[in-house]
């Protein structure tokens, strides 16, 4: 009777894990079917290349113009990083203030509502008049961006504690520092981390839309160009890369938040 438990056991443990690697391959899987898909579709219908470039045609693009897109990349990569680390500094600064000084909050919310309903095509040039056409401006783009859903969430998991352990804390005659640091804090780290996946998906868009304006280098530039010399192959290799640091910032942030946030919640935020 024990050996057949065990057979279960081992059965139904290893249904569960397959299912969770079919979970997890199911992403890549579907991916790489579009791209085979767009591959043959090219091949079969004659697609003009000017119009929708083979998968095949962007990667080899990649390959013979990987200095181009390295010497763009990184301008970029450096814009998105430096925006997405102030733009979520100052707003994490802020919420914790938010706690402790009713006030502030009714007084900055508001301006960060209004600077974040202004369009970033027309705030872009106001920044490029004021900061000049160096990297300024789109870092200050790019934290803009950033800045209000961490703003949003963090103050949001910042105050809703639960009352009763707030109220156990208080009646242990618990210090300020230690309510913030033990149960402030780890409440506040799984709505954090929801809008910092947020911002760092958005960091890389920042960015692109800032070297619109103003700039002489970076991904947003290499797209403007590419669009005006009609080089579709560079251009769809452009968007490729771009989508792939956006990407990789998603997966760095999550992988901080499994070290980080080590027990199951479900946040409420934005």
């Amino acid at each position: 009777m024990s050996e057949l438990a065990k057979s279960l056991r081992h059965t139904g443990s290893s249904r569960k894990m397959g299912r969770i690697v079919s979970s997890r391959h199911l992403p890549a899987a579907l991916i790489v079917a579009l791209f085979v898909f767009w591959e043959v579709a090219e091949q079969l219908f004659h697609i003009p290349e000017y119009l929708l470039p083979a998968p095949s045609t962007i990667l080899r693009t990649l390959v013979v113009e990987w200095e181009l897109f390295l010497k763009h990349l990184l301008p970029t990569a450096l814009e998105a990083v430096a925006g997405f680390v102030l733009g979520n500094g100052v707003a994490i600064l802020l919420a914790i203030l938010f706690i402790y000084v009713r006030s502030l909050e009714q007084a900055i919310m508001p301006l960060a509502i209004t600077l974040r309903s202004i369009p970033l095509v027309a705030l872009a040039p106001l920044l490029v008049l004021l900061l000049g056409s160096g990297y300024a401006p789109r870092i200050v783009i790019v934290a803009i961006i950033s800045f209000f859903p961490t703003l949003v969430n963090m103050a949001l998991g910042l105050a809703s504690v639960d009352s009763s352990a707030l109220e156990l804390f208080r009646s242990l005659f618990a210090s300020e520092w230690q309510v913030f640091t033990k149960l402030r804090v780890p409440n506040s780290l799984p709505y954090l981390f929801a809008s910092l996946k947020v911002a760092a998906t958005s960091s890389v868009l920042g960015a692109i839309i800032a070297e619109w304006i103003g700039s002489n280098q970076g991904l947003g530039y290499l797209i403007i160009t590419s669009t005006y010399k009609f080089e579709a192959a560079e251009l769809y290799a452009t968007m490729v890369l771009s989508s792939l640091m956006a990407i990789v910032f998603y997966v760095l942030t999550d992988l901080v938040e499994r070290v980080v946030v080590d027990w199951n919640t479900s946040p409420t935020g934005l």
